[in-house]
């Protein structure tokens, strides 16, 4: 009840961030793909996926006409 319109717009765009990198992460990037069975394998994947991931990121941040957003 005590929370700012400002505040709560910020909160907002936050979560629909979310939601767009994880839809991402995972139809994009392939994070639901792992058919392993080892906890070590799973972490390396999510690992691999996460920074395939950071690094589309940055690119899109530094050269957005590289990645297709500008």
């Amino acid at each position: 009840a005590g929370i700012r319109l400002r505040d709560l717009v910020r909160l907002a765009k936050i979560r629909w961030r979310i939601e767009h990198d994880y839809r991402e992460l995972k139809t994009g990037l392939g994070l639901t793909h792992f058919e392993g069975r080892s906890w070590s394998g799973w972490h390396r994947h999510v690992t691999l996926v996460s920074a395939a991931h950071l690094f589309l990121t940055e690119l899109r941040l530094t050269s957005p006409k590289v990645v297709g957003g500008g």
